[in-house]
Protein backbone atom coordinates (compact mmCIF):
# COMPACT_ATOMS: atom_id res chain seq x y z
CA UNK A 1 0.00 0.00 0.00
CA UNK A 2 1.30 3.45 -0.49
CA UNK A 3 1.91 5.83 2.41
CA UNK A 4 0.10 9.16 2.06
CA UNK A 5 0.21 12.16 4.82
CA UNK A 6 -3.45 12.09 5.57
CA UNK A 7 -5.90 9.19 4.82
CA UNK A 8 -5.96 8.15 1.42
CA UNK A 9 -9.94 7.49 1.89
CA UNK A 10 -12.27 8.76 -0.95
CA UNK A 11 -13.50 12.29 0.63
CA UNK A 12 -9.50 12.93 1.07
CA UNK A 13 -8.31 12.15 -2.00
CA UNK A 14 -11.59 13.68 -4.11
CA UNK A 15 -10.25 17.29 -4.38
CA UNK A 16 -6.94 16.72 -5.28
CA UNK A 17 -8.04 14.43 -8.05
CA UNK A 18 -10.63 16.66 -9.09
CA UNK A 19 -7.52 19.59 -9.79
CA UNK A 20 -5.36 17.09 -11.25
CA UNK A 21 -7.75 15.88 -13.74
CA UNK A 22 -8.01 19.82 -14.14
CA UNK A 23 -4.01 19.99 -15.50
CA UNK A 24 -4.99 17.24 -17.57
CA UNK A 25 -7.78 18.53 -19.59
CA UNK A 26 -5.77 21.18 -19.89
CA UNK A 27 -2.29 19.68 -21.60
CA UNK A 28 -4.52 17.42 -23.20
CA UNK A 29 -6.52 19.87 -25.09
CA UNK A 30 -2.49 21.97 -25.77
CA UNK A 31 -1.17 18.05 -26.80
CA UNK A 32 -4.10 16.73 -29.45
CA UNK A 33 -4.75 19.99 -31.05
CA UNK A 34 -1.28 18.75 -33.12
CA UNK A 35 -3.37 16.94 -35.59
CA UNK A 36 -5.01 19.59 -36.63
CA UNK A 37 -1.46 21.51 -36.62
CA UNK A 38 0.27 19.31 -38.60
CA UNK A 39 -1.94 19.87 -42.04
CA UNK A 40 -2.02 23.72 -41.75
CA UNK A 41 2.02 23.93 -41.04
CA UNK A 42 2.30 21.61 -43.94
CA UNK A 43 0.24 23.88 -46.05
CA UNK A 44 1.23 27.62 -45.11
CA UNK A 45 4.91 26.43 -44.87
CA UNK A 46 4.78 24.22 -47.82
CA UNK A 47 6.47 21.43 -46.30
CA UNK A 48 7.06 17.66 -46.70
CA UNK A 49 5.49 14.88 -44.44
CA UNK A 50 8.64 14.10 -42.23
CA UNK A 51 8.91 18.59 -42.30
CA UNK A 52 4.92 18.61 -40.86
CA UNK A 53 5.53 16.06 -38.45
CA UNK A 54 8.27 17.88 -36.63
CA UNK A 55 5.19 19.74 -34.87
CA UNK A 56 5.19 16.88 -32.84
CA UNK A 57 8.86 16.54 -32.53
CA UNK A 58 9.02 20.10 -31.11
CA UNK A 59 6.66 18.91 -28.03
CA UNK A 60 7.49 16.33 -27.49
CA UNK A 61 11.13 16.57 -27.49
CA UNK A 62 11.17 19.14 -24.93
CA UNK A 63 10.08 16.14 -22.48
CA UNK A 64 13.74 14.51 -23.07
CA UNK A 65 15.52 18.00 -22.26
CA UNK A 66 13.26 19.70 -19.52
CA UNK A 67 11.94 16.60 -17.37
CA UNK A 68 15.18 16.07 -15.23
CA UNK A 69 15.53 19.74 -14.90
CA UNK A 70 11.97 19.77 -14.24
CA UNK A 71 12.21 17.22 -10.87
CA UNK A 72 14.94 19.53 -9.79
CA UNK A 73 12.46 22.82 -10.04
CA UNK A 74 9.50 20.85 -8.08
CA UNK A 75 12.29 19.68 -5.71
CA UNK A 76 13.09 23.36 -4.67
CA UNK A 77 9.86 24.96 -5.09
CA UNK A 78 7.09 22.35 -4.51
CA UNK A 79 4.09 20.95 -6.54
CA UNK A 80 1.44 23.95 -6.37
CA UNK A 81 4.63 26.57 -7.80
CA UNK A 82 5.71 24.01 -9.83
CA UNK A 83 2.01 23.73 -11.48
CA UNK A 84 1.75 27.30 -11.50
CA UNK A 85 5.06 27.57 -13.66
CA UNK A 86 4.32 25.11 -16.24
CA UNK A 87 1.11 27.10 -16.93
CA UNK A 88 2.30 30.67 -17.35
CA UNK A 89 5.22 28.83 -19.35
CA UNK A 90 2.62 27.48 -21.76
CA UNK A 91 0.94 30.46 -21.89
CA UNK A 92 4.41 32.25 -23.25
CA UNK A 93 4.41 29.36 -25.83
CA UNK A 94 0.81 30.04 -26.63
CA UNK A 95 1.76 33.95 -27.14
CA UNK A 96 4.97 32.97 -28.83
CA UNK A 97 2.60 31.58 -32.16
CA UNK A 98 1.26 35.30 -33.04
CA UNK A 99 4.75 36.56 -34.25
CA UNK A 100 5.32 32.82 -35.92
CA UNK A 101 1.61 33.75 -37.86
CA UNK A 102 2.76 37.48 -38.66
CA UNK A 103 6.51 35.96 -40.24
CA UNK A 104 4.84 32.73 -41.68
CA UNK A 105 8.05 31.16 -39.95
CA UNK A 106 7.92 27.41 -39.25
CA UNK A 107 11.16 27.07 -36.89
CA UNK A 108 9.10 30.41 -35.03
CA UNK A 109 6.35 28.16 -34.75
CA UNK A 110 8.17 25.02 -33.45
CA UNK A 111 9.48 27.05 -30.99
CA UNK A 112 6.04 28.71 -29.47
CA UNK A 113 5.66 24.23 -29.49
CA UNK A 114 8.31 23.64 -27.79
CA UNK A 115 8.02 26.42 -25.05
CA UNK A 116 4.15 24.81 -24.46
CA UNK A 117 6.26 21.46 -24.24
CA UNK A 118 8.73 22.76 -21.41
CA UNK A 119 5.38 23.92 -19.48
CA UNK A 120 3.45 20.99 -19.83
CA UNK A 121 7.07 18.97 -18.55
CA UNK A 122 6.74 20.97 -15.55
CA UNK A 123 3.35 20.00 -15.58
CA UNK A 124 3.29 16.23 -16.18
CA UNK A 125 6.49 15.48 -13.85
CA UNK A 126 4.32 16.75 -10.68
CA UNK A 127 0.89 15.23 -11.35
CA UNK A 128 1.76 11.63 -13.05
CA UNK A 129 4.01 10.49 -9.79
CA UNK A 130 1.25 12.06 -7.60
CA UNK A 131 -1.73 10.94 -8.85
CA UNK A 132 -0.56 7.50 -8.93
CA UNK A 133 1.46 7.53 -4.93
CA UNK A 134 -2.17 9.42 -3.61
CA UNK A 135 -3.70 5.95 -3.31
CA UNK A 136 -2.98 2.17 -2.91
CA UNK A 137 -0.55 1.19 -6.34
CA UNK A 138 -2.87 -1.35 -6.82
CA UNK A 139 -5.51 0.82 -8.32
CA UNK A 140 -2.85 3.65 -9.60
CA UNK A 141 -3.79 2.77 -13.10
CA UNK A 142 -8.12 3.51 -12.51
CA UNK A 143 -6.80 6.99 -11.25
CA UNK A 144 -4.46 7.24 -14.42
CA UNK A 145 -7.63 6.49 -16.36
CA UNK A 146 -9.62 9.04 -14.66
CA UNK A 147 -6.92 11.56 -15.65
CA UNK A 148 -7.07 9.92 -19.37
CA UNK A 149 -10.98 10.73 -19.60
CA UNK A 150 -10.37 13.98 -18.79
CA UNK A 151 -6.89 14.21 -20.98
CA UNK A 152 -8.63 12.44 -24.29
CA UNK A 153 -12.38 14.63 -23.65
CA UNK A 154 -10.33 17.61 -23.71
CA UNK A 155 -8.11 16.50 -26.86
CA UNK A 156 -11.06 15.22 -28.77
CA UNK A 157 -12.62 19.27 -28.35
CA UNK A 158 -9.04 20.78 -28.85
CA UNK A 159 -9.19 18.63 -32.31
CA UNK A 160 -12.52 19.71 -33.63
CA UNK A 161 -12.28 23.31 -32.39
CA UNK A 162 -8.47 24.22 -33.92
CA UNK A 163 -9.76 21.54 -36.57
CA UNK A 164 -12.42 24.20 -37.86
CA UNK A 165 -10.24 27.10 -37.12
CA UNK A 166 -7.46 26.40 -39.04
CA UNK A 167 -8.70 23.74 -41.58
CA UNK A 168 -11.62 25.35 -42.61
CA UNK A 169 -11.39 25.93 -46.16
CA UNK A 170 -7.82 24.75 -47.01
CA UNK A 171 -9.22 22.01 -49.41
CA UNK A 172 -9.51 25.54 -51.37
CA UNK A 173 -6.71 27.09 -50.78
CA UNK A 174 -4.49 24.18 -51.48
CA UNK A 175 -6.62 24.60 -55.00
CA UNK A 176 -5.82 27.76 -55.49
CA UNK A 177 -2.24 27.29 -54.52
CA UNK A 178 -1.51 25.77 -57.80
CA UNK A 179 -2.78 29.01 -59.91
CA UNK A 180 -2.08 31.69 -58.99
CA UNK A 181 1.07 34.17 -58.87
CA UNK A 182 3.57 33.77 -56.66
CA UNK A 183 2.50 37.26 -55.05
CA UNK A 184 -1.02 35.99 -54.52
CA UNK A 185 0.13 32.95 -53.46
CA UNK A 186 2.12 34.68 -50.50
CA UNK A 187 -0.90 36.88 -49.49
CA UNK A 188 -3.27 33.33 -49.64
CA UNK A 189 -1.00 31.64 -47.25
CA UNK A 190 -0.69 34.81 -45.15
CA UNK A 191 -3.74 35.21 -44.68
CA UNK A 192 -4.48 31.23 -43.90
CA UNK A 193 -1.80 31.57 -40.88
CA UNK A 194 -3.32 35.24 -39.74
CA UNK A 195 -5.71 32.60 -38.10
CA UNK A 196 -3.68 31.30 -35.18
CA UNK A 197 -3.79 35.05 -34.21
CA UNK A 198 -7.69 34.62 -31.96
CA UNK A 199 -7.27 31.06 -31.05
CA UNK A 200 -3.85 31.02 -29.63
CA UNK A 201 -4.54 34.56 -27.87
CA UNK A 202 -7.47 33.36 -26.26
CA UNK A 203 -5.06 30.15 -24.86
CA UNK A 204 -2.59 31.92 -23.34
CA UNK A 205 -4.91 34.00 -21.22
CA UNK A 206 -6.77 31.39 -19.98
CA UNK A 207 -3.26 29.63 -19.29
CA UNK A 208 -2.08 32.27 -17.34
CA UNK A 209 -5.25 33.06 -15.37
CA UNK A 210 -5.39 29.89 -14.31
CA UNK A 211 -1.33 29.74 -13.25
CA UNK A 212 -2.56 32.59 -10.64
CA UNK A 213 -5.09 30.60 -9.10
CA UNK A 214 -3.46 26.87 -9.28
CA UNK A 215 -1.12 28.74 -6.32
CA UNK A 216 -4.51 28.31 -3.99
CA UNK A 217 -5.20 24.96 -4.82
CA UNK A 218 -5.36 22.62 -1.30
CA UNK A 219 -2.90 19.40 -3.03
CA UNK A 220 -1.97 17.31 0.16
CA UNK A 221 1.43 16.52 0.49
CA UNK A 222 2.16 12.60 -0.31
CA UNK A 223 5.06 10.03 -0.45
CA UNK A 224 5.64 6.50 -1.57
CA UNK A 225 6.70 3.65 0.25
CA UNK A 226 9.84 2.74 0.30
CA UNK A 227 12.63 0.52 -1.67
CA UNK A 228 13.14 -3.14 -0.61
CA UNK A 229 14.70 -3.02 2.92
CA UNK A 230 16.76 -5.23 4.86
CA UNK A 231 16.25 -6.80 8.34
CA UNK A 232 17.87 -3.36 9.83
CA UNK A 233 14.97 -1.69 8.04
CA UNK A 234 17.40 -0.05 5.68
CA UNK A 235 17.18 0.36 1.86
CA UNK A 236 18.85 -2.32 -0.39
CA UNK A 237 18.89 -0.82 -3.10
CA UNK A 238 21.67 2.49 -3.89
CA UNK A 239 20.48 3.26 -7.13
CA UNK A 240 18.05 3.66 -10.33
CA UNK A 241 20.42 0.92 -12.62
CA UNK A 242 19.28 -1.60 -9.62
CA UNK A 243 16.05 -1.95 -11.34
CA UNK A 244 15.92 -3.30 -14.41
CA UNK A 245 11.98 -3.30 -14.77
CA UNK A 246 12.34 0.71 -14.49
CA UNK A 247 14.70 1.00 -17.85
CA UNK A 248 12.26 -1.72 -19.73
CA UNK A 249 8.85 0.58 -18.36
CA UNK A 250 11.01 3.71 -19.60
CA UNK A 251 11.51 1.56 -23.16
CA UNK A 252 7.62 0.59 -22.63
CA UNK A 253 6.78 3.92 -22.33
CA UNK A 254 8.77 5.56 -24.98
CA UNK A 255 7.37 3.46 -28.02
CA UNK A 256 4.02 3.47 -26.31
CA UNK A 257 4.20 7.02 -26.84
CA UNK A 258 4.89 7.07 -30.39
CA UNK A 259 1.75 4.94 -31.30
CA UNK A 260 -0.44 6.71 -29.48
CA UNK A 261 1.11 10.09 -31.06
CA UNK A 262 0.89 8.08 -34.72
CA UNK A 263 -2.53 7.35 -33.74
CA UNK A 264 -3.80 10.49 -32.89
CA UNK A 265 -1.64 12.99 -34.71
CA UNK A 266 -1.13 11.37 -38.25
CA UNK A 267 -5.25 10.00 -38.90
CA UNK A 268 -5.89 13.75 -40.34
CA UNK A 269 -2.90 14.40 -42.61
CA UNK A 270 -3.56 10.08 -43.27
CA UNK A 271 -7.47 11.10 -44.37
CA UNK A 272 -6.46 13.68 -46.38
CA UNK A 273 -3.94 11.68 -48.09
CA UNK A 274 -6.40 8.82 -48.77
CA UNK A 275 -8.92 11.95 -50.35
CA UNK A 276 -10.44 12.75 -48.05
CA UNK A 277 -11.50 16.53 -47.63
CA UNK A 278 -9.78 18.56 -44.92
CA UNK A 279 -13.20 19.24 -43.83
CA UNK A 280 -14.29 15.64 -43.01
CA UNK A 281 -10.82 15.13 -41.85
CA UNK A 282 -10.66 17.18 -38.86
CA UNK A 283 -12.84 14.88 -37.72
CA UNK A 284 -10.32 11.69 -37.69
CA UNK A 285 -8.49 12.64 -34.53
CA UNK A 286 -11.72 12.75 -32.62
CA UNK A 287 -12.81 9.61 -33.49
CA UNK A 288 -9.22 8.21 -32.00
CA UNK A 289 -9.96 10.25 -28.83
CA UNK A 290 -13.10 9.28 -28.15
CA UNK A 291 -12.18 5.60 -28.30
CA UNK A 292 -9.51 6.11 -26.21
CA UNK A 293 -12.23 7.98 -23.21
CA UNK A 294 -14.71 4.92 -23.44
CA UNK A 295 -11.25 2.13 -22.49
CA UNK A 296 -10.47 4.51 -20.06
CA UNK A 297 -13.91 4.51 -18.97
CA UNK A 298 -14.10 0.75 -18.73
CA UNK A 299 -10.76 0.71 -16.99
CA UNK A 300 -12.20 2.91 -14.29
CA UNK A 301 -15.03 0.20 -13.69
CA UNK A 302 -12.63 -2.68 -14.13
CA UNK A 303 -9.43 -1.96 -12.17
CA UNK A 304 -8.92 -3.38 -9.78
CA UNK A 305 -11.38 -5.30 -8.87
CA UNK A 306 -12.64 -7.34 -12.33
CA UNK A 307 -8.97 -6.99 -14.16
CA UNK A 308 -5.25 -6.37 -12.81
CA UNK A 309 -3.18 -3.58 -14.56
CA UNK A 310 -1.22 -6.66 -16.01
CA UNK A 311 -3.97 -7.75 -17.56
CA UNK A 312 -5.21 -4.58 -19.13
CA UNK A 313 -1.67 -4.11 -20.27
CA UNK A 314 -1.58 -7.48 -21.89
CA UNK A 315 -4.94 -6.70 -23.65
CA UNK A 316 -3.99 -3.60 -24.97
CA UNK A 317 -0.77 -4.49 -26.66
CA UNK A 318 -2.50 -7.53 -28.22
CA UNK A 319 -4.97 -5.21 -29.40
CA UNK A 320 -2.56 -2.65 -30.83
CA UNK A 321 -0.68 -5.46 -32.32
CA UNK A 322 -4.03 -7.00 -34.79
CA UNK A 323 -5.41 -3.28 -35.07
CA UNK A 324 -1.86 -2.64 -36.66
CA UNK A 325 -2.52 -5.52 -39.36
CA UNK A 326 -5.88 -4.33 -39.88
CA UNK A 327 -4.97 -1.13 -41.62
CA UNK A 328 -2.27 -2.12 -42.95
CA UNK A 329 -4.38 -4.91 -45.26
CA UNK A 330 -7.45 -2.31 -45.66
CA UNK A 331 -7.32 0.92 -47.68
CA UNK A 332 -10.32 3.94 -47.19
CA UNK A 333 -12.46 4.48 -44.50
CA UNK A 334 -12.31 1.17 -42.86
CA UNK A 335 -8.25 1.54 -42.50
CA UNK A 336 -8.72 4.86 -41.27
CA UNK A 337 -11.55 3.52 -38.57
CA UNK A 338 -8.23 1.34 -37.65
CA UNK A 339 -5.89 4.06 -37.11
CA UNK A 340 -8.94 5.41 -34.92
CA UNK A 341 -9.69 1.58 -32.85
CA UNK A 342 -5.84 2.19 -31.94
CA UNK A 343 -7.56 4.87 -29.13
CA UNK A 344 -8.87 1.29 -27.81
CA UNK A 345 -5.44 -0.61 -27.75
CA UNK A 346 -3.66 2.41 -26.47
CA UNK A 347 -5.60 3.99 -23.71
CA UNK A 348 -5.19 1.51 -20.67
CA UNK A 349 -1.08 1.75 -21.29
CA UNK A 350 0.04 4.62 -19.62
CA UNK A 351 -2.27 4.08 -16.77
CA UNK A 352 -0.94 0.43 -16.44
CA UNK A 353 2.65 1.25 -17.14
CA UNK A 354 3.29 3.93 -14.22
CA UNK A 355 1.88 2.11 -11.35
CA UNK A 356 3.98 -1.02 -12.74
CA UNK A 357 7.40 1.05 -13.05
CA UNK A 358 7.08 2.72 -9.62
CA UNK A 359 6.00 -0.44 -7.65
CA UNK A 360 8.45 -0.29 -4.75
CA UNK A 361 10.35 2.46 -5.57
CA UNK A 362 10.28 4.52 -2.86
CA UNK A 363 12.85 7.45 -2.28
CA UNK A 364 14.02 6.77 -6.44
CA UNK A 365 10.40 7.58 -7.76
CA UNK A 366 10.52 11.36 -8.05
CA UNK A 367 13.95 10.58 -10.51
CA UNK A 368 12.20 7.50 -12.25
CA UNK A 369 9.05 9.82 -12.77
CA UNK A 370 11.50 12.42 -14.70
CA UNK A 371 13.00 9.34 -16.70
CA UNK A 372 9.09 8.05 -17.59
CA UNK A 373 8.70 11.85 -18.21
CA UNK A 374 11.53 11.83 -20.36
CA UNK A 375 10.29 8.30 -22.28
CA UNK A 376 6.95 10.99 -23.60
CA UNK A 377 10.07 11.83 -26.51
CA UNK A 378 8.63 8.56 -28.24
CA UNK A 379 6.56 11.12 -29.65
CA UNK A 380 8.88 12.96 -31.03
CA UNK A 381 11.25 10.59 -32.42
CA UNK A 382 8.45 8.10 -33.69
CA UNK A 383 6.22 10.05 -35.61
CA UNK A 384 8.65 12.02 -37.89
CA UNK A 385 10.32 8.24 -38.73
CA UNK A 386 6.99 7.26 -40.10
CA UNK A 387 6.89 10.23 -42.06
CA UNK A 388 10.35 9.62 -43.26
CA UNK A 389 9.03 6.17 -44.17
CA UNK A 390 5.75 7.59 -46.13
CA UNK A 391 8.30 10.38 -48.08
CA UNK A 392 10.83 7.32 -49.01
CA UNK A 393 7.72 4.90 -49.88
CA UNK A 394 5.93 7.40 -51.99
CA UNK A 395 9.22 8.71 -54.05
CA UNK A 396 9.81 4.68 -54.71
CA UNK A 397 6.32 4.39 -56.19
CA UNK A 398 5.83 7.50 -57.85
CA UNK A 399 9.60 6.30 -59.56
CA UNK A 400 7.80 3.20 -60.46
CA UNK A 401 4.86 5.31 -62.64
CA UNK A 402 2.36 5.35 -59.82
CA UNK A 403 0.75 8.35 -60.22
CA UNK A 404 1.46 10.88 -57.20
CA UNK A 405 -2.31 10.53 -55.21
CA UNK A 406 -1.89 6.98 -55.69
CA UNK A 407 1.41 6.82 -54.57
CA UNK A 408 1.16 8.98 -51.59
CA UNK A 409 -2.35 7.14 -50.45
CA UNK A 410 -0.20 3.69 -50.68
CA UNK A 411 3.02 4.69 -48.52
CA UNK A 412 0.32 6.14 -45.89
CA UNK A 413 -0.59 3.04 -45.48
CA UNK A 414 2.04 1.07 -45.47
CA UNK A 415 4.26 2.95 -43.49
CA UNK A 416 2.09 1.94 -40.52
CA UNK A 417 4.57 -1.27 -40.11
CA UNK A 418 6.62 0.83 -37.43
CA UNK A 419 3.35 0.18 -34.77
CA UNK A 420 4.17 -3.71 -34.93
CA UNK A 421 7.35 -3.40 -33.26
CA UNK A 422 6.43 -0.91 -30.67
CA UNK A 423 3.12 -2.93 -29.33
CA UNK A 424 5.14 -5.93 -29.34
CA UNK A 425 7.71 -4.39 -27.00
CA UNK A 426 4.62 -3.20 -24.80
CA UNK A 427 3.51 -6.64 -25.04
CA UNK A 428 6.96 -7.79 -23.21
CA UNK A 429 7.31 -5.64 -21.02
CA UNK A 430 3.38 -6.38 -19.92
CA UNK A 431 4.53 -10.21 -19.81
CA UNK A 432 7.83 -10.25 -18.30
CA UNK A 433 9.70 -6.91 -18.49
CA UNK A 434 7.94 -5.82 -15.47
CA UNK A 435 8.69 -8.65 -13.00
CA UNK A 436 12.57 -8.46 -13.33
CA UNK A 437 13.13 -6.86 -10.25
CA UNK A 438 16.74 -6.98 -9.73
CA UNK A 439 19.40 -8.05 -12.48
CA UNK A 440 20.57 -11.43 -10.89
CA UNK A 441 18.12 -14.13 -9.39
CA UNK A 442 17.30 -14.09 -5.49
Amino acid sequence: MTETQNTTGKNSTLVPIIIIAGLFFIFGFVTWINGALIPFMKTINELTDAQSYLVASASYISFVVMALPASYVLNKIGYRKGMSLGLIIMGVGALVFIPAAEARTYWVFLTGIFIQGVGMTLLQTASNPYITILGPIESGAKRIAIMGIANKTAGALGSLIFGALLLSGIDEVKEQLGTVSIEEKGQLLDTMADSVFMPYLVMAIVLFVLGVLIRKAPLPHVEPIEAEEDASGKSTKTSIFQFPHLWLGVIALFVYVGVEVIAGDTIISYGISLGFTGEEAKYFTTYTLMAMVATYALGVILIPKYVSQTTALIVSAILGIIFSFCILNTTGFTSILFVAALGISNALVWPAIWPLTLDGLGKFTKTTSALLIMAISGGAIIPPLYGRIVDANKLELIANGLPEADATASAATSSYWILIPCYAFVLFYAIWGHKIKSWTKN
